[in-house]
């Protein structure tokens, strides 16, 4: 029996939940998600985790396992995921993946690139720089390094930005120049699906998922993590918003735009990221589902 790997790519707010949960339900297989929002148990309303019907709905996995206190990183959710998808190629051919985590995606289906150590030091000055300068800094000085990674990282993401900026420094190489195109034997079948839509309506539908993340006391959950607002995990679009506004640095109504802007501008990077792969099929978010189906039978080994 062959193992085919399901796929769901594309930007955040699209609807790639309820589409891998239809699949789910056809193929009577179980969800492995690589969104490293989601995987924190302590944030719930704004990383727009399934909710509890749909959790019901399908088997999924990866979903709040962790704490954000843990020490968690895409090198342990690469080994735990395949680990994973090889039970569950045990009972069926065919497993879902599904993730606007670009990074966390490629290290299941294609493995981790080779990076080189570099001195410890320069971390700890590019953390200082991050204190005293902000996180525009290191984005101009990436920016200055590695114009390539620059268009596709998250730059709301200090780790992720540092992290690319040591390797710059510590090799004098572009981090990018690093990220290699070489794939890792996996021992199943990828049929990639990627759901878009035009400009406009991704927009529209992040800025109502936004909206929508207010009502269901996004402001309540951050405040409930404010003692906590110093770890990586919640250094991140929605959290790091609210957090200006707790501190009385921004306006609330501000700080609700803020995040909107932010989060149109992480969909365009998670777009840019997934359209470099060829091995994607697009579909439009309001696509039949029987058509995505059907294109999954063709693709399956």
């Amino acid at each position: 029996m062959n193992n085919n790997l399901i796929v769901i790519v594309g930007p955040t707010a699209i609807g790639k939940t309820s589409l891998s949960i239809k699949l789910a339900q056809h193929f009577k297989c179980e969800i492995v998600s690589a969104d490293s929002r989601q995987f924190y148990k302590e944030m719930y309303v704004g990383t727009a985790v399934p909710s509890p019907d749909e959790l019901k709905a399908a088997p999924h996995h990866f979903i709040q396992h962790k704490s954000i206190k843990d020490a968690y990183n895409v090198g342990d959710f690469e080994k735990e995921a395949l680990e994973k998808l090889n039970d569950l190629f045990k009972t069926n051919q065919y497993a879902i993946l599904i993730g606007g985590s670009g990074l966390y995606i490629d290290a299941v289906i294609k493995g981790l690139d080779y990076f080189p150590e570099v001195d410890a030091s320069i971390r700890m000055k590019l953390q200082k720089e991050l204190e005293n300068k902000g996180i525009s800094f290191l984005q101009e000085q990436l920016k200055t390094l590695d114009p390539t990674y620059y268009k596709i990282v998250d730059l709301q993401n200090p780790h992720r930005v540092m992290r690319a900026l040591e390797i710059c420094i510590g090799s004098g190489k572009p981090y990018s120049s690093f990220i290699t195109s070489t794939q890792k034997n996996r021992p199943f079948n990828c049929i990639k699906i990627g759901i878009t839509a035009d400009r406009q309506t991704i927009y529209d539908r992040i800025n109502q998922r936004v909206d929508i993340m207010i009502q269901q006391g996004l402001i309540e959950e951050v405040k409930s993590l404010y003692p906590n607002k110093d770890l990586n995990a919640l250094n991140t679009v929605g959290y790091k918003e609210v957090f200006n506004y707790l501190n009385n640095a921004w306006e609330k109504d501000f700080a609700i735009s803020e995040i909107k802007k932010n989060t149109r501008r992480f969909a365009k990077r998670q777009l840019t990221w997934f359209k470099k792969d060829s091995e994607i099929e697009w579909f439009d978010y309001l696509e039949n589902i029987t058509n995505i189906i059907n294109h999954v039978q063709k693709k399956t080994l």
